[in-house]
């Protein structure tokens, strides 16, 4: 590869693509910073958005573990009338669904309407916890493209009071300006996807953890009503 050299008088010829990077860099960090004082909630948005989308994610995966094998372990040994084990079983999954079997099983042998009533109340408990401040990054998602187009209307009144103090109208006067303040408006629309990606990729995970309970819950109930060797424990 061929390295374009600019050479000097009485010195080594220097390497122009080596100066063009940095001052690339440090052209775009003018720009942000540029955007004016708007810029600062806007970056707080970002990276408290960016905290809640990761802080979330890996406590939804943690909690939304479910072993394809949960659900008929669980039931072998309710049928065989092993309440203990089956609570011990749940207990050591450490996860919302084990949470939920466990308590829902402590409650055997009262009526099936009081085991339902506790997988739904305990259910609804635990889908809460995994959608604790997810609705900070709805906030988030509608106030930041708003911060933006505020630093640009700011921007824009600022342009037209020093048009109004010098007295001429240049494209260099209005150009120079706006485009700065653009900027705004480009963060707050990126900080804005972001959150608003994550709290609806956020809120698929938690919907997919919801129906696996549902169908492993009615699996559950099943097998209490079946006259088998279940009924002797209702």
């Amino acid at each position: 590869m061929i390295l374009l050299q600019v050479p000097t008088a009485g010195g080594p010829a220097v390497d122009s693509t080596a100066a063009v990077a940095p001052a690339q860099s440090m052209q775009l960090l003018d720009l942000v910073a540029k955007g004016g004082w708007v810029m600062i909630p806007i970056s707080l948005l970002f990276f408290f958005a960016l905290y809640m989308i990761i802080e979330r994610w890996l406590f939804i995966r943690n909690n939304t573990r479910v072993d394809d094998n949960f659900i008929d372990n669980v039931k072998d040994m309710v049928l065989q009338g092993n309440i203990k084990s089956a609570e011990s079983f749940c207990k050591n999954q450490r996860n919302s669904i084990g949470r939920i079997f466990e308590k829902a099983i402590g409650r055997i042998g009262s009526p099936i309407k009081d085991i339902e009533g506790t997988l739904e109340t305990v259910g609804q408990i635990e889908l809460s916890r995994l959608e604790k401040n997810l609705g900070y990054l709805g906030i988030i998602a509608g106030i930041a493209p708003m911060l933006g187009f505020i630093g640009t209307i700011s921007g824009i009144i600022r342009i037209f009071y020093d048009i109004s103090l010098s007295d001429n109208i240049s494209v260099g006067i209005i150009a120079g300006g706006l485009y700065e303040k653009m900027i705004t408006s480009g963060a707050g629309l990126i900080v804005g996807v972001i959150a608003y990606t994550g709290y609806h990729l956020l809120n698929m995970l938690i919907e997919k953890f919801t129906l696996k309970l549902e169908i492993n819950s009615f699996e559950f109930m099943e097998v209490l009503q079946k006259p088998t060797e279940a009924a002797r424990v209702r």
